[in-house]
């Protein structure tokens, strides 16, 4: 527990606090129908922060161990989400129980032992290659395509693009702080733009991005949020080894990379039909409602921080 963590904490139970009492507040004074729906809509949302907020502080302060075993479960939590999106056929559950019980361990203890190589290729090559090889060995060809291109796309979103959050703990940056601090910074503020974003748009948004895709995602909603949460990673520079030009451009970034990924997956469930991926989180939907941003803004933040520090 460093300084800067214990700041950092400080911080985040502080909004908490703030978000609790303005939704209680709100609860009093607002009487219109549609107004009482948003703030039980914000109030339900709430409680569901403070339940994942608290589970991720206890992964990030117990160290290295936490965090990997936190990632590795939600990463397990959300494959399996993915994966009921499409039918199966019985000649894929080898290749299913290879997923969960070979594939996504095998990829958390490749971070765990900080063996860089493989876990960079492990799933986008051996496992793209096995995943299909595996199906056509049992035969079955009926929507193979559709079976096989599945489990590829859930492996890579759900445990690739994921387990690169807790793979920052791996890196050998020089600077006198834990990584630790680093993981904390791009959750923080990639969920931050999410919730700046969900509350520009409830405020400003009239203009819809893709209104096919995400009624509820406006221009304003985006923009607002993204300079909002840019700005809150800038203030926060000092929790990472980046000056604070360098940490306003990787918030940047990281925000829009999760815009991207949220208005993808957004895609693929209205592609499926559905609402929300899950229901574990009230007011949130499934876990994979809760991660769509990390999927995209965790690698890009991991090789960028690699790459440049």
């Amino acid at each position: 527990m460093t300084p800067e963590l214990a700041r950092l904490l400080t911080g985040l139970f502080a909004l908490l606090v703030l978000g609790t009492l303005a939704g209680l507040a709100l609860r009093r004074v607002v009487t219109s129908p549609a107004g009482m729906a948003t703030v039980e809509d914000v109030n339900v949302r709430m409680r569901s922060w403070w339940l994942m907020a608290g589970a991720f502080v206890i992964a990030t302060v117990t160290g290295g161990v936490g965090s990997i075993l936190l990632f590795a479960l939600v990463s397990a939590l959300a494959l399996r989400e993915f994966i009921t999106l499409v039918r199966s056929s019985r000649a894929d559950h080898r290749t299913l129980v290879a997923a969960f019980f070979v594939f996504t361990p095998l990829q958390y203890v490749l971070v765990a032992v900080q063996w860089y190589g493989l876990f960079a290729i492990l799933i986008p090559v051996y496992v793209f290659m096995l995943v299909p090889t595996g199906m056509v060995i049992m035969g079955d060809t009926e929507r193979f395509l559709e079976r096989a291109a599945t489990i590829q796309w859930a492996l890579m979103v759900c445990v690739y693009c994921v387990s690169h959050v807790p793979a920052l703990l791996l890196l050998e940056l020089d600077w006198d702080q834990p990584n630790a601090l680093l993981v904390f910074y791009l959750v923080l503020v990639v969920q931050l733009s999410d919730v700046f974003q969900y509350v520009w748009g409830k405020l400003v948004g009239r203009h819809r991005i893709a209104p096919r895709v995400s009624p509820n995602k406006t221009w304003e909603g985006m923009i607002g949020g993204v300079l909002s949460a840019t700005a809150v990673g800038t203030a926060l520079w000092w929790a990472t080894p980046f000056s604070p030009a360098a940490a306003a451009a990787m918030s940047l970034v990281i925000c829009l990379a999760g815009f991207a990924g949220g208005l993808t997956m957004a895609a693929i469930k209205r592609d499926r039909g559905i609402k929300d991926y899950g229901a574990l989180l009230p007011g949130h939907g499934g876990v994979l409602d809760r991660i769509d941003s990390l999927c995209f803004a965790g690698p890009i933040f991991f090789h960028l921080t690699r790459f440049f520090f």
